[in-house]
């Protein structure tokens, strides 16, 4: 009797768990298609709205043209810097204890926690022709805000901490007793480095680097503040989108945005896959 009741106890409680399962499941997928597919699907119809002609016209436009090459040239130039940063920021915090490290690492966090309109808006002050060290800047003919360097500027404050969050972490439960025996063996520090250290954080510094890179593409705040918006000069793709659409060419807008989409979509694979190759190799080790 009370084997048949517990049994009947047993099976309500994963009637309640399939249900609960298959709720949550439902909900996390119709948020999914709702706010993720539905919008991309509809920037790609819009996009091709007036055909292949009107789209790949709008892509060869100046200002496409130039927009594209300045987010580019902009996630060429911070990405490996972050990427550097990201490393010996890791290595430091990982490896070595120092005055100030909790600072350090608080530091590397604020850009998750200031808005990027409000970091913009920072090297305006600082840069600016009214800024802190603005005067000097306007007596050399040096030209930061409103121009390619406050952009790139801009992006590296924002994308700084992709790289470090990635590897802190992984060399903290890493441990250094391999290096440490390499180092004992006569190994230099750089040889250290590349032959031990490399090759074991070689996937977390890869989807650091990629999320850094998806972000330096994507940046729109902070990039907006310092700008300007000069067409064909200190537009990067995010905001050509947003000005060709205030000028209701859709056209245009949409193909800037199909384009960001594409590098979403290409980021999103590539997340994966790192991820997965992140966890075999943490399975094999």
């Amino acid at each position: 009797m009370s084997a048949a009741i517990s049994t009947r106890v047993h099976q309500s409680t994963l009637d309640d768990a399939n249900w609960v399962r298959w709720s949550l499941i439902t909900i996390a997928l119709g948020f999914v298609v709702l706010f993720l597919c539905v919008p991309l699907v509809l920037v790609i119809i819009q996009a091709f709205s007036k055909g292949f002609g009107a789209y790949f016209s709008a892509l060869s436009q100046p200002d496409m043209q130039a927009a594209m090459r300045l987010t580019l040239l902009t996630a060429l130039i911070t990405v490996p810097l972050n990427t550097v940063f990201g490393v010996a920021a890791a290595w430091a915090i990982t490896r070595f204890e120092f005055r100030g490290k909790d600072l350090l690492i608080t530091l590397i966090d604020l850009p998750f926690s200031v808005s990027p309109v409000i970091s913009g808006l920072i090297f305006v002050l600082m840069f600016g022709a009214q800024g802190w060290f603005g005067s000097w800047f306007v007596e050399h003919d040096i030209k930061i805000i409103f121009a390619v360097p406050g952009i790139v500027l801009a992006t590296l404050f924002i994308t700084f901490p992709f790289v470090a969050r990635q590897l802190i972490p992984l060399m903290q439960e890493m441990g250094s007793e391999e290096e440490e025996a390499a180092l004992s063996l006569g190994a230099s520090g750089w040889k250290t480095f590349f032959l031990i250290t490399l090759p074991n954080i070689k996937w977390a510094l890869l989807y650091g680097v990629l999320l850094c890179n998806a972000r330096a593409m994507g940046e729109f705040g902070a990039v907006s503040v310092v700008s300007g918006h000069i067409r064909g000069m200190t537009n990067t793709l995010p905001l050509h989108v947003e000005v060709s659409y205030n000028e209701y060419d859709t056209v245009s807008a949409f193909a800037g945005a199909s384009i960001l989409a594409g590098l979403a979509i290409v980021t999103l694979i590539l997340k994966t896959l790192l991820e997965w190759k992140q966890r075999t190799n943490q399975a094999t080790v």
